[in-house]
């Protein structure tokens, strides 16, 4: 659901609550408002922010889900091409079956039988009447058993078929929903100066550093972490991608799997699948290279990679480039867990 309606009127209700609580009351014609707080605007943003990552497991499930549906598709109809080309094949023995092996005219002869609805109903009802031999009943029912199996794949396709386009499109809908969420963002932010921003956004964390074009991991991790964590250092400044694996951006949990994926470690593809897919640790244990978990606890919707020293690396969203970030108070009291690859 777009939720940009519902804050079109948002910072005007910040700053009511800040005037409110200024006990500021201007007995005038009008009521003047101040201006929301950068802790107010922070607070949103946060919000905003942890919206977005919802959005984003929501796109890379669905997108997950639509890929496989269209894999089943794929399989489905090179069945339903052989069953097809099988079930013409003994169509053509039905046929010759209700033409040649049988003579005769009363009415219970297959002479007779041939002017029913089809090859297989004759060849049913001479069954029923004692006229075929157990081959030929064997041919029947072979036929009959394809022709179920492939009325039963063409309901199999289009289910599939439908299935996969709704996935798509509800993965395009979060999408779209997500994007909307980092533009409330910036309309929030675009209302305070430059120093008010920096306020705002030190919760959720601007890149450490520079994060224009790469970066060597410098820290204290050794074996396959550090090779992980190498990698995903030199991802520093690539865009966040909606459902980016790479090589030319990612987003947070394609940046994971593709960083230990250098290490020989095969991880899933969304963070939910990541955070049970290895040894779980907490915050106290967080060792470089472990996988840094937020928001749902039940359901994760990102994930980062401790890179020791307070240090996270990570894709964000999309209105920034992957970075390391320091983990302050804001990623302490949204971390939900860690796992160990």
């Amino acid at each position: 659901m777009d939720k940009r309606h519902d804050r079109g009127s948002y910072r005007r209700h910040l700053a009511a609550v800040g005037f409110i609580a200024a006990g500021a009351l201007v007995l005038s014609p009008g009521v003047a408002y101040a201006d929301p707080s950068a802790d107010e605007v922070q607070d949103e943003i946060e919000s905003l922010e942890r919206e977005f990552s919802e959005l984003n497991e929501t796109y890379n499930q669905a997108k997950q889900d639509h890929d496989a549906a269209k894999k089943k598709l794929k399989e489905i109809e090179e069945d339903l091409e052989e069953a097809e080309e099988d079930l013409g094949s003994l169509r053509g023995q039905v046929r010759m079956l209700a033409t040649a092996a049988y003579s005769g005219t009363d009415y219970t002869s297959p002479a007779y039988l041939l002017g029913s609805a089809g090859p297989e109903d004759t060849l049913r009802q001479a069954a029923d009447l004692g006229y075929l031999s157990s081959n030929q009943e064997e041919s029947l029912e072979q036929y009959s058993e394809q022709k179920d199996k492939l009325e039963r794949l063409q309901g199999e396709a289009e289910q599939t078929e439908q299935e996969a386009a709704d996935k798509l499109e509800e993965a395009e809908q979060a999408q779209e929903d997500g994007e909307a969420r980092i533009e409330e963002q910036q309309e929030l932010l675009d209302e305070l100066t430059a120093e008010e921003q920096a306020a705002a956004t030190s919760g959720v964390g601007s890149a450490d550093g520079d994060s224009s074009g790469g970066g060597s991991y410098t820290g204290p991790a050794s074996g396959n972490a550090r090779v992980a964590l190498d990698f995903a250092y030199a991802q520093i400044g690539k865009p966040y991608v909606w459902g980016g694996t790479g090589p030319d951006g990612y987003d947070c949990s394609g940046l994971t799997q593709a960083a230990w994926s250098q290490a020989g470690v095969s991880l899933p593809r969304t963070s939910q699948q990541q955070f049970n897919a290895g040894q779980r640790i907490s915050w106290d244990q967080m060792q470089p290279g472990d996988l840094l978990f937020f928001y749902d606890s039940a359901a994760p919707t990102h994930v980062g990679m401790y890179a020791g020293n307070g240090k996270m690396v990570h894709a964000s969203t999309s209105s920034k480039p992957i970075g390391e970030v320091t983990l302050n108070d804001y990623y302490r009291s949204n971390f939900v867990g860690g796992v160990r690859p």
